[in-house]
Formats: C-alpha cells, structure tokens, sequence
C-alpha cells in the first residue's frame, strides 16, 4: 500500500524522490510493455481532471473534436521528408497480421506478412492530413478547427514515468487556415490556452518563448513553447505549438479555391499537451512527504478521517457523513475514509502522500464542540474550524492553496535563472543548475557546440527580456537575441 513506502529525500536523490513520490501516491505502475504505464485509479483521475480544463477551452475557441487511426501506411507517413526524419528513430513499425500457434509456441505468422507496413502514429500530422485534402476544398470549408484526445508511440531507449515514455496520452489540436497570418494567431492562441490552464489550473509558471531552428517540431517553421523549471534546476517543456506553415499542405495537397477562383495551399499549426505535464506538477509542488496537488486536479479536495473510539464511532462517522453531504452540496469533491482496519496514523500518512490538498480530522471532541480539525497539505500544523463555518473556510483555503503554490513556483523560477555575459560565467552558473539567460549569435554552430561541452540546450528564446545587450557568450560574434540555455528532462 501507498502508506507502506518511504519516500526518499529530495537532498538524498532528486530521482529516486520523484520515483518514490509517484509509487506513494499510488499514479502509475509498470506495465509489461517496456517503458509504458498502467495508469492507477486515482492517477487517471488526475488527468481526467486536466482533460476536462483543457477540452472546455479547446471547445470554446471552435474546435471540434475526432478521431484517426492508430496505424499510419508508412507510404503516408513517407509524403512529408523532414516529419519522417524527426521520428525515424523512436517509430514502431507493424509488419505482420497474425499470429499463429506452431509446436505449443505462439509464433508471428511468416505467411501474413503486410502488403506495407504500418506505423504505430509518433503523431498524428500524416494521417490527418491525408485526410484533410478530402475536407477542403473551397474557401468555405475554412478554418478547420479540430483536436484529437489519444495515444500515441515513441519507443524511447531510455524511459521515466510521465517525463518520457514509449506510450503516452495527450490531446493534439490540428487546424487549417486560408491565410499565414489566421495560421499565426492559431498557433499564438493555442500557447496562449496553455499558459491559462498552467497557470490557473496547475499553478504552474513556465516561461514562454519560442524554440531554435534546431529544437523545432520536425516539419514546422516555427515551434512556441512552455518551458517549466523544476526544483532542481531544470527544464521541462510543458507543451508546444506549431505554424507548420504549407510545408504540409503542398506535401498532402491539402488545397482550397479562394473567393478570386484561385486554387491555393491551405497554412497549417497543430499544438499538444500530453500526460508529460503530470511529471511537472509533480516536480514543481510536491515535497519530502509526497505528492502537492493544486485543488483543481484533484480528484478529492478534502478527505474526512474519523476517529474510532469504542463506543462513539457510529456517531463520529454519522457526523462525518453529514459533513460530507454539506460539503459535496457545495460542489467540494470529498473522500470520507472509514477504514477500521487501519489505524487512524496509517489513513493519515497515506493521504498526505497523495497529496489531497485538505485533511479534516474528526473525532468525539469535535463533534461536542461543533468544530472540526484541518489541516492544509502544504503547510504544517493543525488549526480549528467552527462546524457552521466549514464551506466558506474550504473554498477560501482552496483558493489560497492555489495562490501559494504559483507564488511558489513563480519564485523558485525567477531565483533560479541568472544572466551571464561571459563564457566563464556560463559554465560556472550552469554548474548551480537552473535557467541561464545569456547572449546567443543565432547559429546552429554554436548552439550545438554548448550542448556538446556543457549538455545544456536552447530551451527557448522568451517572447519578454530576449533583447541581446552585447555578443554572445559562447562565440564573441555578435547576438541576435537572449535565450534561455538549461539542462532538461
């Protein structure tokens, strides 16, 4: 059981805490795909939560949503060269379709080899837009506005629970626009939602700014990005955005006759948030003692633990499910936990390592003094709370715990990045850990000799303070812009 695992101090191990955290709160467990993870009850309602903030915003900017098979004809995927070489490397690809049972051994079926093979969709651009030439055609048939909820396969060497994985879910928002400048706002606007759900459903406070030439989605001009910072240090991309420009479009013939009776190629974006932010918010709030959840993904907002003693525990738990019909009247999500067969100290421990964001404790005292015990998780003690007073008190303690764990985030982002000038001063402020803001000569060549020496990549050029003041750290050429250089998950 949760309770059962002791969770190893992030001073002690970074890694082995964020493991620990995750096994705790009881998220995910392996699976026997390698790489892959089974998701946990109270794990997937997590997302589920994440989906439906997302979905309604989704929604509200006109999209609809669909689904597209899983299994791309590698002849499709083949159409647009540079997507295929972005995902070449980590594709799982399906060459037979059968299988068969030959001396007691459950054997592929040499005989029922595929025509062509299939790959198991990196992403979805290939087969959607195969698809897409058949929708438009006119003018009128603009913009197409849509977003796909699914799975998707990257057969990563080297996989961690939620940050890389060779199967994960996400949604992936694919849109077509008659002009480049109605493709731009789209691609703007989806940065924009995810920034709103980050930072008012996460708590999170990820800068934002657009990748390098080198770090873009593979077929896209240009590629705008979230990029978080974690408690030690580093980066994790939060989500991104793409103007794929008519790279595609001229790839797929995705093509439309304009209001002067003129056939033109349609500008494209597509943009994505995957289970990937899951790693983020658990790496951005939680602490030694377990998961920190923001009161808006949590699938519980308040557990009631009652306290057994002899012959009061039918009237503290009467007390306790009153209390919790007050609060789900008021659209507050409760958990009463009325196991006896665990101590009152063991229910405790294992919720807080879940992360709920209120315990209300209760037992024969309370209930004869009309209050009930609180506790917030992410602040020590205990305080009092007037039984009649319950509701409002929770909501504002919600609300509070959300400002204090953005507040937090925002803070530990903003002590944690530092401007450099000299190349000494890089390596020396890149040795602490966190964002290094510095200047950048715009070249691949140089961009690619930093990762080599110091491991430490572009994670974006932020849309605010990216104005160069001097020459770039690395090379003494002249700059084009200040960058955010960091190590990252």
């Amino acid at each position: 059981m949760a309770n059962d695992i002791r969770i190893t101090p992030r001073s002690e191990s970074y890694s082995e805490w964020y493991t620990d955290v995750i096994k705790a709160a009881e998220l995910v467990d392996q699976s026997a795909v390698r790489g892959s993870m089974v998701f946990r009850p109270y794990g997937y309602a997590i997302w589920e939560l994440i989906q439906k903030e997302l979905d309604a915003r989704i929604k509200a900017g006109g999209h609809q949503n669909v689904y597209f098979p899983l299994l791309i004809p590698a002849s499709t995927l083949a159409r647009e060269a540079k997507h295929v070489a972005g995902f070449a490397m980590e594709s799982a690809v399906v060459t037979h379709h059968r299988l068969k049972v030959e001396d007691g051994e459950l054997i592929v079926d040499p005989d029922a080899k595929l025509t062509e093979p299939f790959v198991i969709r990196p992403t979805s651009e290939a087969i959607m837009y195969e698809t897409f030439g058949q929708w438009i055609t006119s003018w009128r048939d603009l913009p197409l506005l849509i977003n796909q909820w699914a799975n998707v396969m990257r057969w990563e060497m080297r996989t961690r629970p939620f940050l890389r994985t060779s199967e994960f879910l996400w949604q992936e928002g694919h849109t077509a626009h008659a002009t480049k400048e109605q493709a731009v706002e789209e691609q703007k606007w989806a940065l924009s939602m995810y920034k709103e759900v980050s930072e008012q459903v996460l708590a999170l406070s990820p800068v934002a700014g657009e990748k390098s030439p080198s770090e873009r989605f593979a077929g896209a001009d240009s590629t705008m990005t979230l990029e978080g910072f974690m408690q030690d240090g580093k980066a994790l991309q939060s989500c991104t955005s793409h103007m794929l420009g008519q790279n595609f479009s001229k790839a797929f013939n995705i093509s439309f006759t304009n209001q002067n009776e003129q056939v033109q190629s349609v500008w494209q974006t597509s943009w994505g948030m995957s289970t990937r932010i899951l790693g983020s918010v658990i790496m951005t709030h939680s602490d030694d003692k377990g998961l920190v959840l923001p009161p808006t993904i949590a699938p519980y907002h308040v557990v009631i633990i009652p306290i057994f003693k002899g012959d009061t525990t039918a009237t503290v738990v009467e007390s306790a499910k009153q209390l919790k019909a007050d609060l789900e009247n008021a659209g507050v999500r409760v958990h009463l936990d009325e196991r006896d067969y665990l101590s009152f100290g063991e229910r405790v421990f294992e919720w807080e390592k879940k992360g709920v964001p209120i315990r209300f404790e209760l037992g024969p005292r309370d209930i004869e003094q009309h209050v009930v015990t609180c506790v917030i998780r992410d602040t020590d003690g205990k305080k009092t709370i007037v039984r009649n007073e319950v509701v409002e008190t929770v909501k504002n303690e919600l609300h509070n715990l959300h400002e204090r764990l953005f507040s937090r985030s925002k803070k530990i982002r903003e002590e944690g990045t530092r401007t450099v000038t000299t190349w000494d001063e890089f390596k020396s402020e890149l040795s602490k850990g966190g964002f290094i803001l510095g200047n950048w000569d715009g070249t691949e060549e140089t961009e690619a000799a930093i990762k080599e020496e110091t491991g430490a990549t572009i994670r974006c050029i932020p849309f605010d303070n990216n104005e160069p003041d001097g020459v770039c750290v690395y090379s003494g050429k002249d700059a084009i812009a200040k960058v955010i250089f960091a190590k990252a998950y």
